[in-house]
């Protein structure tokens, strides 16, 4: 006869493994992970509105400079747009109360940074005000073939012999946005690609300063360079707005000008940068949109070509970066 002892312990065993207690948390595991997985999913959706109503703000900014260069000098536009930036941005970061606002670890890169926005902005500005808004906009789509071509020699990144064709392929097709030596080549092309360099330098500039500034400092100071650079210039260039359409505009254009900054910093906090990026060639309907439905603008098809060219390659480019981070080769 066995024992009682050994009967009672795996009498025990048993009443453990069906106890309600284990149960519970056996049950509830399944819905712990259901949960975080749903609420992952919510940060990613919240994160993509964001970054489209980023794209959108660029929209607005770009539609109201191409309206107001129409009467108003192009620095006296960017002059505009950083002004009523700076002080949006200035209400809502309030340095006068807290002195680490604007407090930087790195003033330098900060100085450059700024300057690069300042000069990026001024470029395609000047560009705006000859070029259909979707022409602008498909040329900037070159924006993250620069950046990966610059990150090499910069950053240490380099691409490999794939992404290099991309890069490539994908400048083919600027040039059938462009058209150089044609007869609908513009120098405000020339504008536009160089304040597209610009950008791309400023984004490599901001990725350094990600690690040493929060973004609260880094917005701060990109919207003051251009008050300060432009201020002292402002008189020799200097025309009243001729209605009160264009202080509207004016201010619509730097509310525009902050918040498209602001909730690309946002996006980001919700959403991972590899989730984002394809979505910024959604901008491209909106420009094509706004130009024909404002300006009468109606793209032509060497443009569509072209910008379908670029927008692959950076598609490519982007597909490619989530490989290689997952562990595939070059």
């Amino acid at each position: 006869m066995p024992p009682k002892a050994d009967r009672t312990s795996v009498t025990l065993t048993a009443e453990e493994t069906t106890s309600p207690t284990r149960l519970a948390l056996e049950s509830a595991r399944p819905r712990s992970i259901e949960a975080r997985s749903a609420a992952e999913r919510r940060s990613r959706l919240i994160g993509i509105l964001l970054f489209c109503g980023a794209l959108m703000c660029f929209t607005g900014t770009d539609t109201s400079a191409k309206w107001l260069s129409r009467t108003l000098p192009t620095l006296e536009v960017v002059w505009a747009r950083y002004f009523v930036s700076a002080v949006f941005v200035f209400c809502a970061v309030n340095p006068w109360t807290s002195a680490r606002a604007l407090a930087t670890r790195r003033p330098g890169l900060q100085a450059l940074r700024s300057l690069l926005l300042l000069g990026s902005t001024a470029m395609i500005f000047l560009g705006l005000k000859y070029l259909q808004l979707a022409e602008m906009t498909a040329i900037g789509f070159s924006l993250p073939l620069i950046v990966a071509l610059l990150a090499g020699p910069l950053l240490g990144e380099w691409v490999g012999p794939r992404r290099l064709a991309a890069i490539g392929i994908g400048f083919a097709g600027i040039l059938i946005v462009t058209r150089p030596g044609s007869v609908g080549f513009s120098v405000a092309m020339l504008y536009a690609l160089a304040g597209v360099l610009c950008n791309s330098l400023y984004y490599i500039v901001t990725r350094v300063l990600a690690a040493s500034d929060p973004a609260h400092t880094t917005l701060a100071y990109t919207s003051l360079a251009g008050v300060l650079v432009l201020t002292p210039i402002l008189p020799f260039f200097w025309v009243a707005p001729p209605d009160a359409l264009s202080v509207a505009l004016i201010v619509f254009m730097g509310l525009c000008g902050a918040m498209s900054q602001w909730l690309v910093i946002l996006a980001h906090h919700r959403a991972p940068a590899a989730i984002l990026a394809p979505f910024v060639y959604v901008q491209i309907l909106w420009t094509t949109g706004l130009g024909y439905l404002i300006f009468g603008d109606v793209p032509g098809l060497s443009m569509l070509a072209g910008a379908a060219i670029v927008v692959c390659s950076g598609l490519y480019l982007w597909y490619r970066e989530r490989v290689v981070t997952s562990g595939g080769s070059l």
